[in-house]
């Protein structure tokens, strides 16, 4: 008799819970500017809820997916290329906030980005397997990948968007040391990032701004620290408990983004201390499930795919929470499933359709 495939229920719950606390968040951070901006304080939450609507149904639709189909060549390349299409259109499109990261379709817009992390996790998964007892030759497994990942990082940092293409060098760093590469080839890959990303934060002066930000916010309060330390005061201004539901203070044209980049901190300031360790605690059991399912994976491409699709959307939330406590300089990095955004929302949804069909068919 035949084995029922059964999806991992708690990566499913935790990731609509993490869904419906978005949702409601980013009505709570948002009503106040929709309402100055478009006259509509439900505005964004329409959009939102949208997005989650459109993402719950596609993720169901992947769970149902065999996910030994994208290991086919046609899929691989197919969307490496429409990913690279995406990415080089954006270059002759108009700019927006000073860069080209949205291709836009009158009121909708796309961050193709955001499906390029996708595509490159699913490469990697599948060229990882084919060369797993050959992890350290250099011609045949080492040198395709950084062709790949060079083309897609260079064309993601001229975006500008430093901090995505860093979020893709440390999920593709992780998963080839799961593959076993050899630690010199690690340290040449440190050494070799460490020389092409100085330059990238030297000759940029907003990003050495960032950096001296981040190292001493209250140096120009009124200025480049404004953001980060109004993220700080939200943050402390909720205590153990929060200050309630739609009332937080910041979000009140003090803290720039608060329903994107920095709901995180409205999240501190309206459920405290204690909504943060919620929010925090369902990217733990996010985290253990998915590396749990990835480890139970009956081939080496499911456990390459799940382990890469799981660290993608930890990694970026680890960032986003990190950079709104003042742990790590600012990035433009939203927090997966919470933040406001319709491209990573689709993308860390269709991901968790695939996480989904990987435990179906878990050992």
């Amino acid at each position: 008799m035949a084995r029922k495939l059964s999806p991992d229920k708690i990566l499913f719950a935790v990731t609509v819970a993490l869904v419906l606390v978005g949702v409601v968040m980013v009505f709570s951070a948002s009503a106040v500017i929709a309402k100055e901006k478009f006259n509509d304080p439900y505005y964004f939450l329409y959009r939102q809820s949208g997005w989650a609507l459109i993402g719950l149904v596609a993720m169901s639709v992947m769970m149902h997916i065999d996910y030994r189909k994208y290991r086919h060549p046609v899929c691989i390349y197919g969307l490496l290329f429409v990913s690279g299409i995406f990415l080089t259109t954006l270059f002759f499109l108009d700019q927006l906030n000073n860069t080209n990261r949205w291709i836009r379709w009158g009121p909708l817009s796309f961050q193709p980005s955001e499906l390029s992390k996708l595509a490159l996790i699913i490469f990697l998964a599948s060229l990882l397997e084919k060369r797993l007892n050959r992890i350290n030759d250099w011609r045949h497994t080492l040198l395709p990948c950084i062709i790949i990942l060079g083309v897609f990082l260079a064309l993601i940092v001229f975006e500008p968007d430093l901090g995505t293409a860093v979020s893709i060098v440390i999920v593709a760093f992780m998963l080839l040391i799961c593959a076993g590469l050899r630690i010199k080839y690690l340290l040449y890959g440190c050494l070799t990032a460490t020389v092409l990303g100085f330059p990238l934060i030297y000759f940029y002066q907003y990003r050495v701004q960032r950096i001296l930000t981040f190292l001493n916010p209250w140096d120009d309060p009124q200025g480049a620290g404004f953001q980060i330390i109004q993220s700080l005061i939200a943050v402390g201004s909720g205590g153990l408990t929060g200050l309630g539901l739609m009332e937080g203070i910041q979000k009140r044209f003090y803290l720039p983004e608060p329903h994107t980049d920095f709901i995180f901190a409205v999240i501190g300031e309206e459920w405290g201390l204690v909504g943060t360790l919620i929010v925090l605690g369902l990217f733990g059991v996010f985290l253990f499930r998915g590396v749990r399912l990835s480890l139970k994976a009956p081939d080496s491409f499911g456990w390459f795919l799940g382990i890469g699709l799981t660290m993608m959307i930890v990694c970026q939330a680890f960032i986003n929470m990190s950079v709104t406590l003042s742990l790590l300089p600012t990035k433009g990095i939203p927090l997966p499933f919470i933040s406001s955004g319709g491209s990573s929302l689709l993308v860390s949804l269709l991901s968790v359709g695939i996480l989904l069909n990987i435990s179906q068919h878990s050992n």
